[in-house]
């Protein structure tokens, strides 16, 4: 198998255990960043579905394993081939998917902390509010990678202009939304929903992107 349709699959899978990462914690009742939420109700979710949530977390080093091996492969199996080097804006997208990683490790173990916290009735407050910061400040990352490999797909002629349009209109609303995150914490940021509809089109970008490097024939950069 070339490394290309590998880094495509890579990419479907890595959307897929996000999503069912997500429906475990919904179906549990967890609430999100951007839900107004007592401190409480915060207590009894997490002293209650440790299960789901550590079921999903499980699912994520996987994920992050993925995200890697699929933007390793638009950087380096969509390159023109005259390129010799690295094209600036491909190593600027890979930045943000290996950021997007790291930070998103920090969002997990807190939300994971919390299951102590709520247990012994202790920091749920100060763990929630360290949890939302980070989960609304990662959205900065994705934008990075949106914006850094959506310019790297139009400089190659590797993806069309509505999908480069998807990832620009993605990353901003996810800049947006990372530069508002503060008034969130502790409160309820006015633009969440901007994020989620970022997050939503992050994924549907990754997927389109991913269905390009399946259906790429193998060529050198892809041995």
């Amino acid at each position: 198998m070339s490394f290309a349709r590998l880094a495509g699959i890579a990419g479907v899978g890595f959307v897929v255990i996000l999503i069912v990462a997500n429906l475990l914690l919904t179906a549990a009742g967890f609430p999100t960043p951007s839900e107004a939420v007592s401190r409480d109700e915060i207590t009894t979710v997490f002293a209650a579905g440790a299960g789901s949530l550590r079921l999903a977390s499980a699912l994520l080093p996987l994920a992050w394993l993925l995200a890697t091996i699929f933007a390793v492969g638009v950087c380096v199996c969509l390159r023109r081939d005259e390129q010799t080097r690295a094209d600036p804006w491909s190593l600027v997208g890979l930045a943000g998917v290996l950021m997007q990683s790291v930070v998103f490790t920090s969002v997990e173990a807190t939300r994971l902390a919390l299951i102590s916290a709520a247990r012994h009735d202790s920091g749920v407050a100060g763990l929630w509010g360290l949890y939302t910061a980070l989960f609304g400040f990662n959205q900065v990352f994705l934008a990075t990678a949106l914006l850094g490999l959506s310019m790297f797909g139009i400089r190659t002629g590797s993806i069309a202009r509505w999908h480069a349009g998807i990832g620009l209109l993605a990353a901003t609303l996810l800049l947006v939304t990372a530069t508002t995150s503060p008034y969130g914490v502790g409160s309820v940021n006015p633009l969440a929903l901007l994020g989620l509809t970022g997050w939503l089109l992050w994924l549907a970008w990754i997927v389109a992107y991913s269905v390009i490097l399946i259906r790429r024939a193998p060529g050198p950069a892809a041995a």
